[in-house]
């Protein structure tokens, strides 16, 4: 399989699809607000782009399947599926914040080998396949050079239904403010993915996310020369729903902090 023209393919559907939110989100009105839980809000847009990409993917690859967050396609398949966020930073869009994504990645049985990421507004388009590097536009890059946490810009995504877990959170946050440069939180955990992988994060770390938040934005950091582990260091970040995502210098430093609180 051509992975790098299945990625120009993604590239040009992703930018296709991403116009179309681009135009609603000048127009959009409130009241198209849907909720699937607490605080975790759709509309239209999300399940109309949605529907697009699916189609425009069937396209490319016929035989693929489909792992989406709205449900417009549950169809799986043995050995290629897609796993797709049409809006991710959906909260951001409803409110007017203009930072909000397409993520894209195709899974091969269980291996990530593809990732295609499309910030919106800024037209900015994070592309990666296995063994073919990580690309912002076209052009090469690669995760930075900072070797410690003292030198670094970290980012993370707050909870926002699911608060078990927020003491411990709050004393990661507690240690890191002190180390780091800062602590960004966008709202688009892939953006927060392309971000480290093009060097503008060092890190980001978040949890409770789902398999297409990350996916793509996995993808990306790997091949930009990074590295992406659960809180407990292992590559269970589907399974245990959380990420920690790294230039690969401070990896250790990082999995110290969220070890040691997430694993009592």
């Amino acid at each position: 399989m051509d992975l790098a023209f299945l990625t120009k393919k993604v590239i040009s559907l992703t930018e296709e699809v991403g116009e179309f939110i681009h135009g609603e989100s000048k127009i959009f009105d409130r009241e198209h607000i849907e909720y699937k839980g607490m605080h975790d809000m759709v509309s239209y847009v999300d399940k109309t782009a949605e529907r697009d990409l699916v189609k425009g993917l069937s396209s490319i690859l016929p035989e693929a399947g489909y792992i989406t967050e709205e449900k417009t396609s549950t169809i799986l398949a043995d050995e290629y599926n897609w796993i797709i966020d049409p809006l991710d930073g959906t909260t951001n869009f409803i409110h007017g914040v203009p930072t909000f994504s397409i993520s894209i990645a195709l899974q091969r049985k269980d291996e990530l080998v593809l990732g295609v990421v499309y910030e919106i507004n800024r037209k900015e388009c994070f592309s990666a396949w296995k063994d073919g590097g990580a690309y912002l536009n076209g052009k090469r890059i690669s995760v930075s050079l900072a070797s410690a946490v003292e030198n670094t810009l970290l980012a993370t995504g707050f909870p926002f239904y699911e608060f078990s877990k927020m003491e411990k959170y709050i004393n990661v946050l507690r240690v890191l403010m002190q180390k780091c440069h800062g602590i960004r939180r966008i709202g688009s955990a892939a953006i927060d993915l392309a971000y480290v992988a093009c060097g503008r994060f060092d890190g980001y770390f978040e949890y409770n996310l789902n398999s297409y938040d990350i996916a793509a934005g996995m993808v990306l950091v790997r091949e930009a020369g990074g590295q992406v582990f659960d809180f407990k260091g292992g590559n269970n970040c589907f399974e245990r729903r959380e990420i920690i995502a790294t230039n690969g210098k401070i990896s250790t430093e990082l999995l110290a902090v969220l070890g040691k609180e997430f694993d009592q």
